[in-house]
């Protein structure tokens, strides 16, 4: 079935090719259709008998790239664009693949934002359909093919077609089918109905959108069943950007019986949730159905049908809709997961603690030094701290709460902890999920060790079917076994944390988890920028873990592999002339005697190759990580280069980590330190409330 659609949907948009296609659509007859090869990659070559280009193995290499730019596109409401592709040649199945990515370039930003990707081998035609989310500016579709492995690698480009739709909306009277599929079953399945086809034992209705033998739908017949309860479904694009409204869509039932048709929301991890189900249906006529779907993350949409005998007659369905206003006016707002987030440094956000617990936890800000860090959130702010050690009493507990979160729904709770003075760490710091009116108290994780002096990231996936709240609990044991419990930048984002683990990162971050976000240095030796994890070889100096998780990578220098003033420069990729006010932010440590210098500068890549200073530090800043804050204009294109100069001991190392570069004025100023703290301070144990 699946094959038979391809080669529908091939034969049928070579037969429209010669119709007028809308700005940013191609199908690749005769021309690129105003899309043209950056000229610094490999070429996109157009097929001699048109219908196609391609970039293969006979014009590069394993690992290049060809880049191809659409003209410059208009905002709409909304747009989907429909890809018709090929990824093929790999020489086994251990091979790597090629890959096909699609950005989208927004006019006035340095970045382009990676809205699909896919290295799925096949040897025929497939289709995608990619929501465009509405913009306000002007952008570009860029199409990036990267050559994998084999003799006869190859990406090929079908068409491009762009619509102002919601990608999930469908009549199905293109061949493409708005790229909705059959998940295959060896004998019931969903098949295209009306026109001229006419493989069913059924009677079969006019389609809805038209009205007449020429339209088309889909349908699923349960004379091919074999077993009780057979199930068909037709699964919809994925849908890939945040959305929510009423999702709408007209059904034929050929008899009353005891069939289930019901609509399903799938995420990537496969969990399941049904949004319908058929009630009070009429037969002979076409039905509609509406129903609220809200889509927070990446989710497909799935017709399910499963019949109750090989009698049961057929059920269609056509014109499926979408629109952004909800379907039933009492439907509240979508649930905003920023309520749940804070970083604490104006206040408690929407965290509170009971009048019954006491002062628990203390939104407290200190100075840091070897017993105590900084916060995480820029090394220098606030906090919450159970300073359980001064405050409690045995068997006390502190109890943070949060606000409500609405059920039904999966969330991913982020935090970063950090304990210090417990000789036993187990359970000095839980979560709870209470649920309505604290009747249900479930914990959902504890401590059980945790590495001294560093701020961990925990991360933890919620599902409830009824309203709930997320509570921090410290708890104090014992007079000898109560320490000081630290909690900070506490996010909640929509879906599973495996979910938000598979999205792609911002454009312009780099956390050095997975790669070097494609910073590169001049030469590498061991005066070089390094890559690690955990503590620094030298003591005394550099961090004991990285400032994205505590267990994961930065990029530091080593100093004893270095000679006084030898400078390690690392240097961003290009970035794009844009007007206006660019923001720079990351994280920097400079702890250890004989600290040298951390330069930032802006370079331009003209004639002149003339660098500027944006900011610098000399000697130790502190012994916690520090946030910088960098805004800079360049309208030129540009690089960003970190250059850290080795001091006049081995204990100097420098590091840095989480870079982000955005377009705009930065949100936020950088607090300067105003003490030092390498050592030992009279204010051991200073604490801002």
């Amino acid at each position: 079935m699946w094959l038979l659609l391809l080669s529908l949907i091939v034969q049928g948009w070579q037969c429209a090719a010669a119709a007028e296609l809308p700005l940013g659509s191609c199908a690749f007859e005769d021309s690129t259709c105003a899309y043209k090869s950056t000229f610094a990659f490999l070429p996109w070559i157009l097929n001699e008998d048109g219908h196609y280009i391609s970039v293969d193995t006979s014009f590069g290499i394993e690992g290049e790239k060809a880049v191809l730019v659409s003209p410059d596109l208009q905002p709409e409401d909304w747009s989907c664009i429909r890809l018709i592709y090929q990824i093929s040649g790999s020489d086994s199945i251990t091979s790597q693949p090629s890959k096909l990515n699609v950005y989208v370039r927004p006019e006035g930003k340095s970045f382009d934002y990676l809205l699909w990707s896919s290295k799925e081998f096949s040897d025929s035609w497939l289709i995608s359909s990619i929501d465009l989310r509405n913009t306000t500016q002007k952008f570009k579709i860029v199409l990036e093919g990267i050559l994998g492995e084999g003799t006869a690698a190859s990406i090929a480009i079908f068409e491009i077609k762009l619509t102002t739709e919601y990608c999930i909306e469908c009549n199905f009277e293109e061949n493409h089918l708005c790229g909705y599929t059959n998940r295959w079953n060896p004998n019931v399945n969903w098949f295209v109905g009306g026109g001229n086809i006419r493989n069913s034992q059924s009677i079969l209705p006019r389609d809805h959108t038209l009205n007449n033998e020429q339209g088309h739908y889909m349908y699923v017949d349960s004379v091919y069943i074999k077993q009780f309860q057979e199930v068909a479904q037709l699964v919809s694009p994925m849908i890939q950007t945040p959305m929510s409204g009423c999702l709408s869509f007209y059904y034929h039932l050929q008899q009353k019986s005891n069939n289930v048709f019901t609509v399903h929301t799938r995420d990537i991890n496969g969990f399941y949730e049904e949004i319908w189900k058929m009630e009070n249906a009429i037969t002979g006529d076409w039905n509609l159905a509406e129903v609220d779907i809200t889509a927070p993350y990446p989710l497909e949409v799935i017709f399910e049908v499963a019949f109750n005998g090989i009698h049961a007659g057929h059920i269609a369905i056509d014109d499926i809709s979408f629109s952004p206003e909800y379907c039933k006016s009492q439907t509240g707002i979508l649930f905003d997961a920023a309520e749940v987030s804070c970083n604490f440094e104006d206040d408690l956000c929407n965290f509170h603690q009971d009048r019954k617990d006491g002062s628990g936890w203390n939104r407290v800000k200190v100075k840091p030094n070897v017993y105590r860090m900084g916060d995480h959130t820029t090394g220098l702010g606030y906090f919450m701290l159970a300073n359980t050690r001064f405050t409690s009493q045995p068997g006390y507990f502190g109890r943070l709460y949060g606000p409500s979160l609405p059920g039904s729904m999966q969330y991913c709770l982020r935090f970063y902890y950090a304990l210090h003075g417990f000789s036993k760490m187990s359970d000095s710091l839980a979560v709870y999920i209470f649920e309505e009116n604290h009747v249900v108290q479930e914990k959902i994780w504890s401590v059980l060790e945790s590495s001294k002096g560093i701020w961990l990231q925990t991360e933890i996936s919620i599902y409830k079917p009824m309203p709930c709240q997320v509570v921090f609990v410290s708890w104090c044991k014992s007079f000898w076994d109560c320490g000081l419990v630290a909690l900070d930048d506490v996010t909640l984002s929509m879906g599973d944390c495996r979910i938000t683990d598979m999205l792609p990162s911002p454009p312009g971050q780099c956390t050095f988890e997975k790669n070097e976000c494609g910073y590169t240095q001049v030469r590498r030796n061991k005066s070089s920028w390094h890559k690690i994890r955990g503590e620094t070889p030298t003591s005394y100096t550099g961090p004991k873990g990285d400032h994205t998780t505590g267990v994961g990578y930065y990029m530091y220098i080593e100093a004893s592999n270095m000679v006084y003033g030898e400078k390690a420069r690392l240097y961003s990729q290009s970035l794009r002339a844009v007007p206006g006010q660019q923001c720079l932010t990351f994280f920097y440590h400079m702890y250890g005697a004989g600290t040298g210098l951390l330069n930032v500068y802006v370079r331009k890549e003209d004639h002149s190759e003339r660098e500027t200073l944006l900011w610098r530090r000399r000697g130790e800043q502190s012994i916690t990580w520090l946030r910088g804050v960098v805004e800079y204009e360049c309208n030129k294109h540009h690089q960003i280069i970190f250059e850290a100069i080795r001091g006049v001991s081995i204990r100097s190392d420098i590091a840095i980590d989480d870079i982000m570069i955005k377009s705009g004025p930065c949100e936020e100023k950088e607090e300067v330190l105003t003490w030092q703290s390498s050592g030992y301070s009279e204010d051991i144990n200073e604490i801002e409330y």
